[in-house]
């Protein structure tokens, strides 16, 4: 203990003892190349005679449980002059420490992380990128006292610190409490660091990244653009805490792809170059930038206060996550960073997702966003039957925000979606005023101006599970829904299948609705004739079906768990549909529908958008940010900050 006691009279000296709660953390890393930091955490003014501290299972962001304990090790507790307390652990996440501790008492523990994301901790020898819940173990009792963390970079390694907290004269970085601290990723590193402002508003970009600087200025630009577009539709930026907000990015071959939003600050990684920074990181970025209006202060009542211990389950996430999905494409096509096709690629996922998904007729959005803390990265080893039963509350939310746009700027001259989102910031600007669904359904009655228009929306298609009439909807836009089609003219519902010389396997589990399901077949089951001809590839099956056409009937012959059988399908019309230009499907766009598209979809910015332009690296001729391939000689676009002149 003669290492603890040495640094006892350090931390003795730094953090003055005091009878009013308080906590310390300092993190090293003498282990680097082997995912592990040792992270002392030192809680003054206890007045408990048993402290019990705890690592999180659940993070801001996240609606599943995630047990972060698992990758503590080496646990233990002192009092302020180095003497060992007692420590029992009364269950996985939780360590009680007792003895006589005199109103100080620090902890000492192995921290191991290799997963950079917005929910774990990842630490090697180019960085650590922290999420606070993986990271800082935290007592009962301090949830409201004051932290200061101290990181110790190793020696000549030449990181620093970025991060939303705020640091200190001496630096440290402090939060006024638990919550904040939790809610306040860091990267540590040697990372590139881009400041600007758009009006009052701070901006920063912390960059870790192995492109050029030409790449990482366009990064910024981006960001930017990306910032003013949705500064437009609420009208103006929030109060930052620390005064500026900072895009947190790791893009590295070694990190796993994510984004998570903050209050200050978002965190997105991706295994992918800077190079490609407008097609894999652009879009998550969109969406997490949105929350820092929507979800962390516009904030619904059933994440308030959000508990460490236990899941969140929330009836409100088709608004907060899939509100945001919908607004964080079209802020794209708004702010110049994306084609009407790629944006109309988006809203097709989700309208013809919700549209052909069985879940539709089982729960409603505020049933599925109830789910989340089943499907939202949560870890099980049985199976579920989620294809049949389940929609994603951010497929669900996005179509549900593109049909409720549409239908308010139809029958609500001048009037819109984004009026909805300034109604609820106005009455719910921060999360001391959280929402309910009532609440919901109340302001877009007042930014509407009809309470029937409302009430109608959340009983038929929020409470209720009554789809939205999506192809009225587009028309007036100049947009039609038509069915997707494809090379096959009919389909069987296989989701996932193998094949071998004994036929084909079904993989997954098969959709409610469609043929294979209704022949009562499924997951594991093996289909070795169709109307007694063999296929042992997808091809000889395609060539089965060619001559076929919706309503006819095949004879199949499976091997199944009850034994041989032989069930009569019944082929069926593919499902989906698309949502096309009328100009592409070679029907007239009239000057109302092309006004009505560009009251949709043109710039809401306040500010002046940064410009940008693609770049070719053949020919070096810019073209307009939306052109990804060079017209000329095919090469794909670089992009970069639009030079002068230009």
């Amino acid at each position: 203990m003669a290492g603890m006691r040495r640094w006892l009279l350090m931390a003795l000296l730094a953090w003055p003892l005091a009878a009013q709660e308080a906590v310390g953390y300092e993190i090293r890393f003498p282990n680097a190349a082997h995912h592990e930091a040792e992270i002392r955490a030192t809680f003054s003014g206890v007045h408990r005679r048993v402290l019990e501290v705890l690592m999180s299972r659940s993070s801001p962001g996240r609606y599943a449980l995630h047990e972060f304990a698992k990758n503590v090790s080496n646990f233990r507790a002192a009092d302020a002059q180095g003497h060992a307390l007692d420590v029992s652990r009364p269950s996985p996440y939780q360590w009680n420490v007792s003895g006589h501790h005199k109103g100080t008492i620090v902890v000492e523990y192995t921290l191991f992380g290799d997963r950079a994301d917005g929910t774990y901790a990842a630490i090697d020898s180019t960085h650590a990128h922290l999420n606070p819940p993986a990271t800082f173990a935290w007592a009962h009792g301090f949830e409201r006292a004051p932290v200061a963390l101290r990181v110790l970079v190793p020696g000549g390694s030449g990181w620093t610190v970025a991060t939303e907290l705020a640091q200190r004269a001496d630096g440290a970085w402090t939060a006024p409490n638990m919550d904040r601290l939790m809610d306040a990723p860091l990267e540590i590193s040697r990372h590139a660091e881009i400041d600007w402002q758009v009006g009052g508003a701070h901006f920063r970009l912390a960059l870790h990244h192995q492109g050029t600087g030409e790449e990482a200025a366009a990064a910024a630009r981006i960001c930017e653009a990306i910032a003013i577009e949705e500064e437009g539709v609420f009208g103006a930026f929030p109060s930052y805490d620390g005064g500026r907000y900072t895009f947190l990015v790791d893009l590295l071959p070694y990190v796993d792809g994510d984004g998570m939003e903050h209050r200050d600050s978002t965190s997105i990684t991706g295994p992918t170059s800077l190079r490609a920074f407008d097609t894999d990181a652009a879009g998550a970025l969109s969406h997490e930038f949105f929350h820092s209006w929507n979800v962390k202060r516009i904030r619904p009542r059933s994440l308030e206060p959000f508990d460490y211990e236990r899941a969140n389950m929330s009836g409100e996430l088709w608004f907060a996550e899939g509100f945001t999905n919908y607004y964080g494409i079209l802020t794209l096509k708004r702010a110049g960073l994306e084609s009407l096709d790629g944006f109309l690629r988006a809203q097709t996922g989700a309208v013809s997702g919700v549209l052909t998904a069985p879940g539709r007729l089982v729960s409603s959005p505020v049933e599925m966003s109830r789910q989340a803390p089943f499907v939202d990265a949560a870890t099980a080893i049985d199976a579920a039957n989620t294809v049949n039963n389940f929609i994603s509350y951010y497929t669900y939310g996005q179509a549900l925000a593109l049909g409720i746009d549409l239908e308010i700027r139809a029958r609500f001259p001048g009037k819109s979606l984004d009026d909805w989102m300034r109604r609820m910031w106005r009455e719910h600007p921060d999360a001391d005023k959280p929402y309910t669904l009532e609440d919901l359904e109340r302001t877009l009655a007042v930014a509407t101006g009809s309470r029937e228009f409302a009430s109608g929306i959340f009983r038929r298609h929020i409470y209720g599970k009554e789809p939205m009439d999506y192809a009225a909807l587009l028309a007036p836009a100049g947009l039609l829904l038509e069915p997707r089609g494809g090379h096959n003219p009919v389909w069987i519902g296989a989701r996932s299948a193998s094949w071998s010389e004994n036929g084909m396997t079904l993989n997954e589990f098969t959709l409610r609705g469609s043929p294979l399901y209704d022949a009562g077949l499924d997951r594991g089951d093996r289909i070795v004739e169709w109307d007694g001809h063999p296929a042992q590839s997808q091809s000889d099956l395609d060539a089965i079906l060619e001559p076929h056409k919706p309503g006819d009937k095949l004879r199949v012959r499976a091997h199944t768990r009850a034994g041989e059988k032989e069930v009569d399908l019944v082929l069926a019309a593919p499902p989906g549909s698309r949502i096309v230009p009328y100009e592409s499907a070679g029907r007239p766009l009239t000057p109302e529908m092309a006004a009505f598209r560009q009251a949709w979809l043109s710039s809401k910015a306040i500010h002046p958008l940064p410009r940008l332009l693609r770049y070719c690296p053949v020919c070096g001729r810019a073209q307009p940010f939306e052109i990804d391939t060079c017209p000329d000689d095919g090469a794909a676009m670089r992009i970069a900050p639009a030079k002068p002149g230009e």
